[in-house]
């Protein structure tokens, strides 16, 4: 009987964090826990020039560290042309050793797994080469709340990794927290628990482990806790289209705890979008983050992505509702969007509706609800019809993409 050769595939922790000695200090204490494990860094603080510098090292020394030009300096072309072809390499040559991958405080956990599933290295799917274990979010205990409700962006802290990056670090962080699969919250509790209950509200789904409020770190506990888990699910969309899978996007907490408070808002008819338009001040000034997708009527074939934070908002688009497509398109669809469908079908209007998750401090839930109902059709406007929807002012005509090859994943 001849052996089998068996093929180790090295496991990808992805380390995010906007606070970089935070996210460091986590990435050391992994390193020093295992000699064969690979820690693999770019620094992006120059690729408004077209340089990358790309470091990659062992607890004992350091293997790489090169400049890399790029043709496009963007986050998106240093992901495409470095970061997954360095992943797909270091597969190859050190099969045995795992991979701590740490990003760039201004790059999203999102764009990176968006990246895995667009590109190929040498005609390959990098998840081929390597599993992604988790995607953890390194979070800075004391500087969590002010950069969540900064109002400042990336281009302020000279954090933008091109000139047409407008991001706020608000919109930056929410982000990174709620893609994230495993939370670690670096430095001393915050004494009101506010912090840590806003972080359970942005992503309830995640595991939450704090370290560094003493002196010393366990290094090997953590690595238990943070490598080869298995918590990333390579199925799950990004947080702004898992309603449309059924997923929870939130919960509701009316009466809250430490002061944080959350609502879920459902509806199944669309928003009026001048009415929409002319709430939002209020809408975003009082909460911290708003997420999820919504239905106007003025577009009733595009699911509508909405998220907010820092006092702004950005509106996008989640591609067509089913109901809005052919049936032979709906095999395109994901399983669980299709089941989630079939399960709340409405007999008018298919598997249009709008979800939408806030969180906010002292937020009063029931003011919330009632002004975004407000914001609904009324049942003469509904009665109307899609005809007399498509006459309704739309200041949301220009605030997002319909052309698709921008619809969101």
């Amino acid at each position: 009987m001849s052996a089998r050769t068996v093929t180790a595939t090295p496991r990808v922790t992805v380390l995010a964090g906007f606070s970089a000695p935070a996210t460091d200090a986590v990435a050391r204490s992994l390193l020093v826990t295992d000699p064969a494990l690979l820690l693999v860094r770019h620094d992006i603080s120059r690729l408004r020039e077209g340089l990358v510098r790309r470091t990659v090292r062992t607890s004992r020394a350091v293997l790489e560290d090169e400049l890399v030009h790029l043709v496009h300096g963007c986050a998106a072309c240093t992901l495409r042309e470095d970061v997954l072809p360095t992943l797909v390499r270091l597969a190859a040559t050190r099969p045995q050793s795992d991979i701590v991958l740490v990003l760039p405080p201004a790059v999203e956990p999102e764009a990176l797994a968006a990246a895995c599933t667009q590109c190929a290295v040498d005609g390959v799917p990098v998840t081929d080469a390597v599993r992604f274990d988790s995607y953890v979010t390194v979070v800075e205990g004391s500087a969590f709340l002010a950069d969540l409700t900064a109002t400042d962006d990336l281009r302020h802290r000279d954090l933008h990794a091109a000139e047409e990056d407008h991001r706020c670090v608000a919109d930056v962080l929410a982000r990174q927290i709620e893609y994230a699969d495993t939370l670690v919250v670096w430095g001393r509790p915050d004494p009101t628990g506010v912090a840590e209950t806003v972080l359970h509200r942005l992503a309830p789904w995640a595991s939450q482990v704090r370290v560094g409020d003493t002196a010393a770190v366990d290094c090997a506990g953590l690595a238990e806790r943070l490598r080869r888990t298995g918590r990333h699910d390579p199925a799950k969309p990004g947080v702004l289209a898992r309603a449309l899978e059924g997923r929870p996007i939130g919960v509701d907490e009316p009466a809250g705890e430490h002061g944080v408070t959350a609502l879920v808002f459902r509806a199944r008819r669309p928003f009026h979008p001048q009415r929409l338009h002319d709430a939002l001040d209020g809408l975003t000034g009082d909460t911290l983050r708003g997420r999820g997708q919504l239905w106007l009527a003025t577009r009733p074939d595009l699911a509508v992505a909405w998220e907010s934070a820092g006092g702004g908002i950005g509106l996008g688009s989640l591609g067509p509702w089913l109901a809005a497509q052919p049936p032979a398109a709906w095999n395109d669809a994901g399983v669980l969007r299709r089941l989630t469908a079939d399960l709340d079908w409405d007999p008018y209007y298919g598997d249009r509706r709008t979800v939408l998750a806030f969180i906010g401090l002292a937020l009063d839930g029931p003011d919330l609800t009632r002004r975004l109902t407000g914001c609904l059709l009324t049942d003469a406007e509904l009665a109307g019809g899609e005809a007399a929807w498509a006459g309704i002012s739309d200041p949301f005509a220009d605030f997002f993409p319909v052309d698709s090859e921008e619809v969101r994943p």
